[in-house]
């Protein structure tokens, strides 16, 4: 049964940055694709990117592009998610997530398993 932790959310001012942590356990996560996702109050859980087995691939929704980085440490079976020049519209609960497969995917039905998600605001 896997299991996943994540950590680093808080509180930053916009332009700020912060780097989310993904621990996880109970299986080989290094065989599988990874990714982050977040929820905002009221609104669906979305997809915020995805890294593949090996990191050879990384894919990234485009409200966060260039401005959000995932890298993973199959060593340390952790995953992290730096944001930098954080807006507002980036508050939400964030979530890491481990696919069924080795292939990288932006669709929540892909995933098998969940953190419990980490707080993160951005005040204005």
């Amino acid at each position: 049964q896997g299991h996943l932790v994540e950590s680093g959310g808080g509180l930053v001012q916009a332009g700020g940055s912060l780097r989310l942590s993904c621990v996880a356990s109970g299986r080989s996560f290094s065989n599988y694709a990874m990714g982050w996702f977040r929820q905002a109050p009221g609104k669906e859980r979305e997809f915020v990117g995805t890294i593949s087995e090996s990191s050879r691939f990384t894919y990234y929704a485009d409200s966060v592009k260039g401005r959000f980085t995932i890298s993973r440490d199959n060593i340390k079976n952790t995953m992290y998610l730096q944001m930098s020049s954080l807006k507002p519209e980036d508050t939400a609960v964030y979530y890491c997530a481990s696919s069924f497969s080795n292939t990288y995917s932006t669709a929540l039905r892909d995933y098998e398993y969940w953190g419990q998600g980490t707080q993160v605001t951005v005040s204005s």
